[in-house]
């Protein structure tokens, strides 16, 4: 079975920072893309930023240059750096990963989510 991991998420002050990490774990045969949504209280889920295997970023327009996404490929890790938080940065955040898997004799791509973790930036 396939998972995604998180870690990192906490309490911070305004202007802070925090790094987020998540790492697949399980039997898998590679990884693709994989990225960061959040989801606020009462909205909708949406998109920090993603990362191509071969290290193509993209980010929300609310996270760009507070926020850095990277990965390790031989730990099938990503992360996010955030800094200068603000109080609308709080929210869940979630991990997501395009994940290969090897089907009797084709390789298959599942996308996963890791199980969230909660950040609060306060004022």
């Amino acid at each position: 079975q396939v998972q995604l991991v998180e870690s990192g998420g906490g309490l911070v002050q305004a202007g802070g920072s925090l790094r987020l990490s998540c790492q697949a774990s399980g039997q898998f045969f590679g990884v693709n893309d994989m990225g960061w949504y959040r989801q606020a209280p009462g909205k909708q889920r949406e998109l920090v930023a993603t990362i191509s295997r071969h290290m193509a970023t993209n980010y929300a327009d609310s996270t760009k240059g507070r926020f850095t996404i990277s990965r390790d490929n031989a730990k099938n890790t990503v992360y996010l750096q955030m800094n200068n938080l603000k109080p609308e940065d709080t929210a869940v955040y979630y991990c997501n990963g395009a994940i290969q898997v090897m089907r009797i004799d084709i390789i298959d791509e599942i996308h996963i989510w890791g199980q969230g973790t909660q950040v609060t930036v306060s004022s």
